[in-house]
């Protein structure tokens, strides 16, 4: 009996270690396979950019030179310098960044009271207002491209300018028409932020309104010193959210800011303008006009404008990133 006992419990355990070095070897293939496929995911996302950034090293020789592929064989600053010159880059960016930031404010305090609105208290036609917001997320706005040119063109505030005897103002070009849509709640991606915020408050207990008025804060109060604080990760997110979106947009920027330069307008006409510093110089020269610019040279000029634009981006991301992620794994959690 003793040895039957004895042969099943060595049976038992080699069934048993058998199991764990299969689990183990599994394991240890799903790791691996898991480790192929997020570093292709990431190669498919970063090798674009890389590529970019190669080109924007490169002179224009090894451009055109088959051998060149990744690794600059003239490695240059040069491109960097004359992107610098033909963007302004330095006085651009200060007033792109005034213009965003403050806007970015603007915007985000005004969908934070709307969305607190909507997840707090009910008024006349709550669900019709709110469909009204999921709308602004759906309709592209370039399909009230025609209606907002026409009404900052002949801004009049619900006609009290032409009911006195005035003339209507035109606030295209100007920023103050840039940054009244960010007040008002109409801003770019406006609506997401909304939705985003009233699903934060919506997961927020509301004992902790109850107390707030029972130790003697008014509504406001409430919102000012107990919602908002406890909102923060999620306002960041948004913030950064409408940071990047405006940084990056040409349609409100072109629209509202031609008289202002900007990065992304800048960016989108620096073909041209490299294009005229290149007749320019072959000019200078060679004495003969030539006014149109190689397509490489040209695309490396883009490519490294591009690179110089998105750099404050990436440095804005690795400052908050923290507090990004946090209000995305609470968002997860409350929602």
């Amino acid at each position: 009996m003793s040895d039957y006992t004895a042969e099943r419990t060595a049976n038992w355990g080699n069934v048993t270690k058998s199991y764990r070095v299969k689990k183990k070897v599994w394991e240890a293939a799903f790791k691996i396979c898991r480790t192929i496929l997020l570093f292709g995911m990431c190669f498919l996302i970063v090798q674009p950019l890389l590529d970019k950034l190669s080109v924007s090293f490169m002179t224009e020789a090894d451009l055109y030179d088959s051998t060149v592929i990744s690794i600059p064989r003239n490695f240059t600053l040069g491109n960097y310098t004359l992107v610098r010159q033909l963007l302004g880059f330095w006085s651009s960016l200060l007033r792109t960044l005034v213009i965003v930031v403050t806007s970015a404010v603007f915007q985000i305090s005004a969908c934070t009271m709307a969305a607190y609105g909507f997840a707090r208290y009910k008024f006349p036609f709550k669900n019709f207002w709110f469909f009204c917001v999921m709308l602004i997320i759906v309709v592209p706005p370039h399909t009230i491209m025609a209606s907002l040119y026409l009404n900052f063109s002949f801004f009049d505030f619900f006609g009290l300018l032409r009911f006195f005897g005035g003339e209507p103002i035109n606030m295209l070009s100007s920023v103050l028409g840039y940054w009244m849509l960010s007040i008002t709640g109409m801003g770019l991606k406006s609506g997401l932020y909304i939705f985003m915020l009233r699903q934060y408050f919506r997961g927020v207990p509301k004992e902790l309104e109850e107390a707030a008025w029972v130790d003697g804060c008014g509504k406001f109060k409430t919102f000012i010193r107990i919602m908002v604080p406890d909102a923060s990760p999620m306002l960041t997110s948004c913030f950064l959210f409408s940071f990047v979106w405006q940084w990056t947009d040409a349609f409100y920027s072109t629209l509202f800011l031609t008289n202002y330069r900007v990065l992304s307008s800048g960016l989108g006409s620096i073909a041209e303008r490299f294009g005229q510093w290149w007749a320019a110089a072959t000019n200078v020269a060679s004495g003969v006009v030539n006014t149109i610019a190689p397509v490489a040279y040209t695309q490396a000029i883009i490519a490294t404008g591009m690179l110089m634009c998105l750099a404050p981006l990436i440095l804005l991301y690795l400052v908050a990133q923290k507090a990004f992620v946090e209000s995305l794994s609470q968002t997860g959690i409350k929602m």
